[in-house]
């Protein structure tokens, strides 16, 4: 077996449901923000609570200061407004990481990616539901796709990372076309996650309120104009099937913003609002909800 080391940076909720998982199949190391949390995580393992069933397993878990970029494939699963420092640190590694896939919302980071010297970088998308409970647990919310394409070099690797992942049923559908896969996430980010942040509900609510409903098709209407989509309609069914199949969920930038950190807007409203400006389009609802957004930042966090 080629692939045997995993590097997992960011323990947040995805960090966290990665590193739980594929602990089955590969020697997993984690890394996170603080030495505070990799010595909780040392310590306790990491707990990952699925509906009802709970498992624990051992990781191995230092600061991110300490990544060195010899595993095999390294995970980069943090924010996206996360990823400079990162990147910083990996053009600073003295030995160029072989395998880089990164799971970042929005499309922002695409720009930045093309800095990196790596071999081969991979770029995906994650429909799973997961909130983190606390620093060494995580909650499976909703089992959805993990989608993975190469934005740069070969796909040999995935291809076999793929296939030991569906071994341990954390299967991941792997794409030949980076943006097309990365559009159709957005997309269903650039909906749910703003409204359900503004309204504060679930992401099922945006389809059972037949009035927050009439807002979600105006906002589609409006991303689809921008992107210019061929099949709207498919394009709208998939957001409704993600709304559906997370209904109980809350939205990823909602928990942004009751936690007090930043959201992730400026690389999904805001990508759309620089497509629009370039095309010359207005994007009235999109720019409304961005500023929206910014300003609850603003009263959560205390920034200007």
């Amino acid at each position: 077996m080629g692939i045997v080391k995993i590097g997992i940076i960011g323990a947040g909720s995805i960090g966290l449901l990665f590193a739980a998982n594929l602990s089955k199949a590969f020697s997993v190391t984690l890394y996170t923000k603080t030495s505070e949390q990799a010595e909780m995580i040392n310590q306790n393992g990491i707990y990952l609570q699925d509906g009802a069933a709970q498992s624990r397993v051992s990781i191995h878990a230092f600061p991110v200061s300490r990544w060195t970029g010899l595993e095999d494939i390294t995970i980069i699963a943090v924010k996206q407004y996360q990823l400079h420092s990162i990147i910083h640190q990996i053009t600073s590694l003295k030995c160029m990481p072989h395998n880089l896939l990164f799971l970042q919302n929005g499309m922002s980071h695409l720009k930045l990616l093309k800095n990196i010297p790596a071999t081969n970088i991979f770029v995906g998308s994650i429909e799973h539901g997961a909130s983190k409970i606390n620093t060494y647990t995580v909650s499976h919310n909703g089992k959805g796709a993990i989608n993975v394409a190469p934005f740069k070099g070969g796909i040999e690797t995935i291809k076999e990372f793929g296939e030991l992942c569906a071994a341990i049923d954390f299967p991941i559908t792997l794409k030949e076309d980076f943006y097309n896969m990365l559009i159709n996430k957005l997309i269903a980010n650039a909906v749910i996650n703003p409204l359900t942040a503004i309204l504060q509900i679930k992401n099922g609510e945006l389809i059972t309120n037949t009035f927050y409903f009439a807002a979600v098709k105006k906002l589609f209407l409006e991303i689809s104009f921008i992107l210019n989509l061929e099949d709207p309609i498919k394009r709208f069914r998939d957001v409704l099937r993600i709304c559906k199949k997370t209904g109980h969920n809350r939205s990823s930038m909602l928990k942004d913003l009751e936690e007090g950190r930043r959201t992730e807007i400026d690389a999904i409203l805001g990508f759309l609002i620089e497509e629009a400006a370039i095309q010359r389009k207005t994007a009235t609802n999109i720019e409304s909800y961005y500023y929206l957004i910014k300003g609850k930042e603003k009263d959560r966090r205390g920034v200007n």
